[in-house]
């Protein structure tokens, strides 16, 4: 099986090695690994963040190991070139559409959520979130209004075929957990989102065993760090669904602990950790490597069939976590490599 590293910019590379190493521990010979450019990197080394030679690789790839993107030095280049538009060309590439974000808490950092112990006990969740569509692929662009002002515009939008899927992906995932779903829009002003509210409750039909609930995205911020506990599976919009995991990270602890799987119809996955480059951390061996080996448990799981061996990797976070393993997100000072080796020792 041919895994693509796309290791990026900033901390990219130093999380994605200590990924790649617990992998090869618990798969032995079964994973090949083969490296491309991405992000800041790409543009710099081949005038692109997302090069033809790195686009082939994922295309030819069973599954992408993603670190991150985003570099300083890239943010005056136009929009097209710059680092954060490799991610959104893979996914519209390879229509990498169902984003997954598990956020549970391990008990071992009560101490480090933002929450109150006994509230952040309570978080045991998976945001779906919809990747392919909604304003990061509308249409966008800068005009001049009728008297003169400057003016930016970014359209949000999202046929029924498009809800639907992803909603079917949401109800599935609840099936599979606690059978409950809430949809997230905003549907008392936005018509995209009246229009994802219909959808969603005529697909409902189809899963007369799932609860299914509603809520504004500005309340379910709100309930996020109120109650967490009263959600099982969340469904929603890409541009939501940004913003309310980042907000679930903290919830369970830290950004550096909470995994993603995005996958298209076939179960091919781009596997990355939620967190960004972080270039002011970059090269120090400061970053927390534990999302990025999460994320290669979940790559196990949901695009190589292999459930035990990422059981096992889960595991060896846990157990790593119990015996003191902390990065300095976490409070500790054990660094990057530190971190790896703790996950390994755990194995």
């Amino acid at each position: 099986m041919l895994i693509a590293t796309l290791p990026g910019d900033g901390i990219g590379p130093e999380v994605t090695e200590q990924a790649v190493r617990v992998l090869k521990a618990v798969t032995g010979d079964l994973l090949t690994f083969e490296q491309g450019l991405v992000g800041g990197a790409a543009y710099k080394a081949a005038g692109h963040p997302l090069p033809e030679a790195t686009l082939d690789l994922a295309r030819r790839s069973d599954a992408i190991l993603f670190g991150a993107v985003g570099d300083p030095d890239c943010d005056a280049l136009e929009r097209h070139l710059r680092p954060e538009q490799a991610i959104l060309g893979l996914r519209k590439a390879l229509g990498l559409f169902a984003n997954l974000r598990p956020a549970k808490l391990f008990p071992e950092l009560a101490d480090a959520s933002a929450l109150r112990p006994e509230v952040a006990a309570s978080i045991d969740l998976v945001i779906v979130r919809e990747t392919n569509g909604d304003v990061y692929f509308g249409e966008k662009g800068h005009r001049k209004t009728a008297d003169g002002l400057r003016e930016g515009y970014d359209v949000m939008s999202y046929n029924e075929a498009e809800v639907a899927r992803i909603a079917r992906v949401g109800f599935e995932t609840a099936r599979a957990r606690r059978g409950k779903l809430c949809s997230i829009d905003k549907a008392n002003v936005l018509e995209t989102s009246q229009l994802w509210r219909d959808v969603v409750i005529e697909l409902s039909a189809e899963y007369p065993d799932i609860e299914l609930s509603h809520m504004y995205v500005d309340n379910a911020a709100m309930q996020l760090v109120r109650n967490p506990g009263q959600f099982d599976v969340i469904v929603t919009g890409n541009l939501f669904g940004d913003i309310l995991s980042d907000q679930a990270s903290m919830c369970a602890g830290s950004i550096g602990m909470l995994p993603s799987a995005t996958l298209n119809s076939s179960n091919q996955g781009l596997y990355e950790p939620i967190h960004g480059s972080a270039p002011d951390i970059a090269g120090q061996g400061k970053a927390n490597p534990l999302a990025t080996i999460l994320s290669s448990a979940m790559m196990l799981r949901y695009s190589l069939g292999k459930p035990d061996e990422a059981d096992r990797i889960e595991a060896a976070v846990a157990k790593a976590l119990a015996g003191g393993a902390r990065s300095p997100d976490l409070g500790g000072t054990m660094t990057t490599a530190q971190m790896g080796d703790a996950v390994l020792a755990a194995l």
